[in-house]
């Protein structure tokens, strides 16, 4: 009985971590800062979060979009604090708390955005189709298109991100799959555990590996520099491997039906690739070497993409090879002056963004209240610190890994490298045990709706638990010298 409460704790713990913005608020307001805890709004606070998130994992059963209930439960929950805060007269302090998490907020939906809007635009130019009759063309079947997009996903993600990275493979598969429902769960599952587990390994490959990166924490063994995240390779491999192995045993051994004939793409389809390398390389240098947000250097890549989508416009006459009145030409490739890169931003998957609106508020509000010094108190001071960085990763499952990482950020307990090690690995691949615990699953719940669902993903949670165990398992035993 005693370690189910203790369980439950934790969970409920990991719900309560907050957000960067947040903790970062509390702490510049902690001397006037109202406790919470055990007050009436904060008890509805959490009810309200519950309910939202519960009705956010029925959705595959009730059609709600996950968006809504996660909003209309921000709006309530900061409305209770700002009547709590104006009441006793510190107003201005729940208004910069919100202020903070809607910065939190802007910097991820904009991310997003442009990653979004890039994916769409390649889809309008035929690049993804084009890349399915090729892969059919040369005689895939399933399971080996399951391991291609998979490996993709495992190796690109530190380059780029695990998020960019699992939409770009996920519309790869939607375009392969030829409707086979079961291979794009498999194949989606498959992308969202690489994805994470190829970021988990770099720097540049999470949010959460770059934060302890920035955060320039120290360790009596030295910082935990930049090399010093590639000790996780091969723990990284072995949280995909272990499962992508059992689940390709269910994948169907077929071949795609149909499309096998050649697919031409329209004109400026090759260069809006390249724009949107380009913007990845943009984004990561703005970060690396001038140290501002990477959503900086995203939307500069957006006004690459926008310039491009004007030179289209303004030379349409040369689509078609100049045959703009060939009838057949016009019913392959459409209108020559179709392309306009607001469609393709209008086209981005918006009940994903608003849903992390929704949580970035709700999960906001609910640090605000105090309960990230209930959660540093119940892992760190209580569990130890191997113990405590395994339960960062089964939170990071239910919450998200961004916030739970902050939140261990934020209390700066004193471990040693293999342990930063440790919680880095766990906080970037845990997230993979559910479908909602990262941005790749949650966003690949928007792009292959009706496929990829919650409850899809929790039949193989088994399994990619293995995975977890593996990966830990083989850090502990490769980096045991980090541990100290």
């Amino acid at each position: 009985m005693n370690h189910l409460v203790c369980v439950a704790l934790a969970l409920l713990a990991g719900v309560l971590a907050c957000l960067p913005g947040t903790a970062h608020a509390a702490g510049q307001v902690a001397a006037t800062h109202l406790e919470l805890t055990g007050h009436w709004v904060g008890f509805a606070a959490i009810a309200l979060f519950l309910i939202a998130y519960g009705l956010v994992m029925a959705e595959e059963f009730t059609h709600l979009r996950k968006s809504k209930p996660v909003i209309l439960a921000a709006g309530i929950i900061w409305g209770l604090i700002g009547a709590v805060y104006a009441g006793n007269g510190l107003d201005h302090l729940a208004e910069e708390a919100v202020r903070h998490n809607l910065l939190e907020y802007a910097e991820l939906m904009l991310f997003l955005l442009v990653a979004m809007t890039y994916i769409n635009a390649m889809e309008e130019r035929r690049v993804f189709e084009a890349l399915r009759t090729w892969l059919i063309a040369r005689g895939f079947g399933y399971r080996q298109l399951f391991w291609i997009t998979g490996g993709l996903a495992f190796f690109i993600s530190p380059v780029a991100d695990n998020l960019t990275t699992a939409l770009l493979m996920c519309a790869v598969v939607l375009a392969v799959a030829g409707g086979n429902g079961r291979f794009v769960l498999l194949a989606a599952i498959n992308i969202v555990v690489a994805a994470n587990a190829g970021g988990a390994f770099s720097p540049f490959g999470d949010i959460t590996t770059l934060m302890v990166w920035q955060k320039n924490v120290q360790t009596a063994q030295g910082g935990v520099e930049f090399w010093s995240f590639f000790a996780l390779f091969v723990p990284a491999l072995v949280n995909w491997l272990v499962p992508a192995a059992i689940m390709s045993f269910a994948v169907p051994n077929e071949r795609p039906h149909g499309g096998g004939d050649r697919v031409r793409m329209k004109r400026g389809a090759k260069r809006i690739v390249v724009l949107f390398l380009l913007t990845i390389v943009t984004a990561v240098s703005f970060h690396n070497f001038l140290q501002l947000p990477p959503v900086v250097g995203m939307m500069t890549g957006l006004a690459y993409l926008q310039i491009f989508g004007f030179y289209l416009r303004m030379t349409s006459h040369r689509d078609h090879g100049g045959k703009v009145e060939d009838p057949a030409a016009e019913a392959e490739l459409g209108s020559p002056v179709a392309f306009d890169v607001f469609n393709n931003v209008a086209r981005a998957e918006w009940d994903t963004l608003l849903f992390f609106y929704g949580v970035v508020l709700c999960v906001g509000g609910l640090g605000f209240i105090g309960y990230l010094t209930v959660a540093s108190e119940l892992m760190y001071g209580g569990w130890g610190a191997t113990q405590a960085n395994i339960a960062v990763g089964l939170l990071s499952a239910v919450v998200d890994n961004i916030p739970v990482m902050f939140a261990v950020l934020t209390m700066m307990p004193d471990m040693s490298l293999g342990q930063w090690l440790l919680v880095t690995l766990t906080a970037g691949v845990g997230g993979s045990l559910l479908s909602i615990g990262s941005a790749a699953g949650v966003a690949l719940m928007g792009q292959a709706r009706g496929h990829y669902t919650f409850f899809g993903h929790l039949k193989w949670t088994p399994v990619i638990a293995l995975g977890y165990a593996a990966s830990i398992a083989c850090h502990m035993f490769l980096n045991a010298a980090a541990f100290g």
